[in-house]
């Protein structure tokens, strides 16, 4: 909820550059980042949109900052273990921060000055490719396959018309209209996301594991090389 510029001095937490940014990722969490202007911020902050000046320089600082903040939340890959398994691990756990900030997917890989958790994130998950054996003409392909299904899926599982709450009643609406003339549809709907306990996101771990599977046939050693 954006806060009014009026609030007393004495309820006011000090500006800082990490409260100025964790503030606009609230703007932007609850409204979208079309929403996100310095005025909008300085509301959700109780503060002129001038102060904001003396901790970033502008808009794209601030852009620049959240999606950095978005990275930090996502679980690094640790090289050396079990690569499937780290990078199981940091699929799951960036699906999870996109779906807490939905806004953040198509900011993600647009930066042009990265910062510390973003580029320690790249690094850790070059390197757990690289260590399973990956040449790294491979690790690039890899790490770009990984990332358009993960991306891809997010959006996708936050472009639905349905969630696990109201999936029943949105499909049964949607079948109205196509349930005679499209058959297969019908079957799906019916068959299986109509059934108990039916979760799109259970999709995810289905398809990361074909991913897997395949990327480990190009491991010199274990099937096919590149």
């Amino acid at each position: 909820m954006l806060k009014s510029v009026d609030d007393s001095p004495e309820e006011r937490v000090p500006l800082s550059r990490d409260r100025v940014l964790r503030g606009a990722v609230a703007v932007a969490d609850a409204a979208g980042i079309a929403a996100l202007t310095m005025r909008s911020l300085a509301s959700e902050l109780g503060v002129k949109p001038m102060s904001l000046y003396h901790y970033v320089a502008s808009k794209d600082e601030i852009l620049d900052g959240i999606v950095d903040l978005v990275f930090s939340e996502i679980d690094l890959p640790s090289p050396g273990g079990d690569w499937k398994s780290q990078l199981r691990l940091r699929a799951v756990s960036a699906r999870r921060a996109l779906g807490r900030h939905p806004w953040a997917i198509g900011l993600m890989e647009s930066r042009a000055n990265p910062g510390p958790a973003t580029l320690r994130h790249h690094d850790a998950t070059l390197a757990t490719l690289r260590s399973a054996g990956f040449s790294v003409a491979m690790t690039a392909h890899a790490y770009a396959l990984l990332d358009s299904y993960i991306y891809g899926f997010a959006i996708q599982e936050a472009s639905l018309p349905f969630n696990p709450e109201n999936v029943i009643e949105t499909t049964e609406a949607i079948m109205q209209h196509f349930a005679d003339e499209y058959p297969h549809l019908a079957e799906m709907a019916t068959g299986h996301i109509l059934r108990p306990g039916y979760d799109f996101g259970d999709e995810f771990e289905i398809g990361l594991s074909v991913i897997l599977d395949a990327l480990t046939r190009s491991i010199p050693g274990h099937g096919e090389t590149n």
